[in-house]
């Protein structure tokens, strides 16, 4: 299971994209609100959630995601069970993504010493202990961190290859019509 969370303030693009193409891949996947289920992201669209940050199932996690967004990475970054999550899923060896600015959460924890790493820019110093890469999206292990909203496809896609492989990303990629 792929959990997708989503804190008042996400970025809408980050969000809901990948959810999009998780599924196209047949990834299950579920989002995740942080602030009770309906939450609204940074434009003003309102989402209900599948599940509330409580009913996450820490034996059931093959990745989580983190959308950025302001204020939505800062109210991940606040949130006591995101935290405690991220923690288990890095130390289980899990997939563990942040797009935008929510790499800050990774990079708070310490999660990202050691890594390469990219980030919406201007939010570089909160990535530490981090390698900064100036690129749409880096995978350094099980750690997948991606650039912005523009890289929201590609991000997704980078999570589709980790979680199944290139194959099956690369069919749905062509159905799409995403090119790179």
């Amino acid at each position: 299971m792929v959990y997708v969370f989503l804190a008042n303030g996400f970025e809408e693009i980050e969000a809901l994209s990948v959810v999009d193409i998780l599924r196209r891949a047949e990834i299950e996947t579920k989002t995740v609100g942080v602030d009770g289920k309906k939450i609204t992201g940074a434009h003003g669209i309102t989402v209900k959630a599948d599940i509330t940050v409580e009913d996450v199932d820490k034996n059931d996690i093959d990745a989580v995601v983190l959308p950025g967004g302001m204020p939505g990475a800062v109210n991940l970054k606040n949130s006591a069970e995101v935290e405690q999550l991220l923690l288990f899923c890095v130390g289980s060896g899990k997939v563990t993504a942040a797009i935008c600015a929510a790499p800050l959460v990774l990079g708070n924890l310490g999660l990202l010493e050691n890594k390469t790493a990219t980030c919406y820019p201007g939010f570089e110093e909160e990535l530490k202990g981090a390698k900064i890469l100036r690129q749409n999206v880096c995978v350094d292990g099980n750690i997948i961190t991606a650039s912005g909203p523009a890289a929201a496809n590609e991000f997704a896609f980078a999570l589709v290859d980790k979680l199944k492989n290139s194959t099956i990303s690369a069919k749905i990629r062509k159905g799409m019509l995403f090119e790179v």
